[in-house]
């Protein structure tokens, strides 16, 4: 195929234009030029979003997360796997295979070298990232592992159980080096302090329980609560913990005392979550009621109550800055909220049907949202605009996230696939035009307004004459349509200039 593009670029070039948009300016300045076509493919009319589809599970994609460097997708199946993906290339990497039930959740050590999976095979199990091979088998459980989740340092696993234990695990030695026996009752969630000497966990037998990471010690019983605890979550300073329960309260614990320290009363429905702020200062929880509330962690008093959803909240989160929080709901919306004023900055409009869950971009000026309508989107935060709608899922999307740098949303689904897409305004492989009421079309305008006067005539000027990027391309074409090759060779041209 590389003989047959020296020979002929131009035919190769004017073929792909078969398969851009309908609105793209090459088509639209070029096509004109393919006499000899006589039947059209049938073609969108703007770029899409998407980059890649990851596909190869065969059930439910339960979760999705990036590697601390955004190289690596690992994901998460009920098809028994965990599957890493190459986010440069959108190759499947490794397929983690080993446990013989769901896997719940899959997520990477702090320096990205481990993955720890949790499974209702009863098992964690941890891999390796640079060879995809199994690192070890945490056996002890009784029963299906909800969670599993390192500590700060990566030392450490702690993975919660329907067994009604807490277990600690040494990841070095791939032991046990801690059973955490007192809950009477599923445990629900287990969460690491932000310094890593204790734990945290949350049950359905009305307790929070704290443990000593060091000694496996229980260090506080946090008894209060009436009904199910669904969620607990340390501090940044590590000095207090709030848990969100079916009795629609929260509670705020002292975790040097393990004594209750304020109970945030005011939700009509169960909790569903709480989550402090950046700075510590505040908890934003999310209930059933249809409310989001802010409360003032020193006093305990209530700061706001966020009214606006007509339907029960999900979840909620801070930006970064912890000025905005986004609530989802099953009224199909996501609202931004000015935790200053308690008041709504925007009403984020266009799902047609619940959405599960928000995340901001590392830079606070993006929410990207997950749906059960099959879609991502993107919103601006700065003007409570639809930024674009990341479509191609055919089942609802149960969890979105951002790369570390912001540059990539990687979404999980029912439909068995992982996908992700670019949204920054400019990158080098062109920009986005944000119209007003209409959607939003990306546009490779350098290499167009450069194409009359550098024709293609041989391989060096369409700049794609080094070996790896001829190597990269032509992949894509053994792997993909030539239409996602175009798109490709479209963004080789800006990286490598027609000069």
């Amino acid at each position: 195929m590389r003989s047959i593009i020296e020979m002929a670029p131009l035919q190769v070039y004017y073929s792909g234009l078969l398969f851009t948009p309908g609105s793209s300016l090459i088509r639209v300045g070029y096509f004109k030029n393919i006499p000899w076509v006589t039947i059209e493919p049938k073609v969108a009319d703007v770029w899409s979003s998407l980059i890649q589809t990851l596909e190869g599970h065969i059930s439910n994609v339960i979760s999705a997360e990036f590697s601390p460097d955004g190289k690596l997708v690992a994901s998460a199946s009920n098809d028994n796997t965990v599957k890493l993906w190459n986010t440069s290339t959108g190759k499947q990497c490794e397929v983690l295979e080993g446990h013989t039930s769901d896997v719940h959740s899959a997520v990477f050590s702090p320096n990205g070298k481990l993955v720890v999976s949790a499974s209702w095979d009863k098992t964690v199990r941890l891999w390796d990232t640079s060879t995809g091979k199994q690192y070890g088998v945490l056996e002890g459980h009784t029963d299906s592992v909800n969670s599993a989740v390192f500590s700060p340092d990566g030392k450490l696993v702690a993975s919660a159980s329907f067994d009604k234990t807490v277990r600690l695990w040494d990841t070095s030695v791939r032991k046990q080096c801690g059973v955490f026996e007192g809950h009477t009752w599923t445990v629900n969630s287990a969460v690491f302090s932000p310094d890593g000497k204790l734990v945290a966990s949350a049950s359905s037998d009305y307790t929070v329980r704290l443990w000593d990471t060091s000694t496996g010690k229980q260090c506080g019983v946090l008894e209060g609560h009436t009904w199910i605890v669904n969620s607990a979550a340390f501090s940044p300073d590590g000095k207090l913990v709030a848990s969100a329960s079916f009795d629609k309260t929260v509670r705020l614990w002292n975790t040097s005392t393990g004594k209750q320290y304020r109970v945030l009363e005011g939700h009509t429905g169960s909790v569903n979550s709480a989550v402090f702020s950046p700075n510590g200062k505040l908890v934003a929880s999310v209930s059933n009621d249809n409310t989001v509330r802010l409360w003032d962690t020193s006093t305990g008093k209530q700061c706001a109550v966020l009214e606006g959803h007509t339907g029960g909240v999900n979840s909620a989160v801070f930006s970064p800055n912890g000025k905005l929080v986004a609530s989802v709901s099953w009224d199909n919306t996501i609202r931004l909220w000015d935790t200053s004023t308690g008041k709504q900055s925007g009403v984020l409009e266009g799902h047609t049907w619940a959405v599960n869950s928000a995340m901001f971009s590392p830079d606070g000026k993006l929410v990207a949202s997950a749906s059960k309508d099959d879609t991502v989107r993107l919103w601006d935060t700065t003007i409570g605009k639809q930024y674009g709608v990341l479509e191609g899922h055919t089942w609802a999307v149960n969890s979105v996230v951002f790369s570390p740098d912001g540059k990539l949303v990687a979404s999980a689904s029912k439909d068995k696939t992982v996908r992700y897409g670019i949204h920054q305004q400019e990158t080098n492989v062109g920009f986005w035009e944000v119209i007003p009421n209409q959607s939003i079309r990306l546009y490779f305008h350098p290499m167009e307004s450069l194409l009359p006067l550098h024709p293609l005539t041989k391989r060096s000027d369409y700049g794609i004459h080094q070996q790896e990027s001829n190597v990269e391309f032509w992949k894509v074409i053994r792997i993909q349509s030539i239409r996602r090759c175009f798109h490709l060779m479209e963004s080789l041209l800006l990286l490598h200039p027609l000069t």
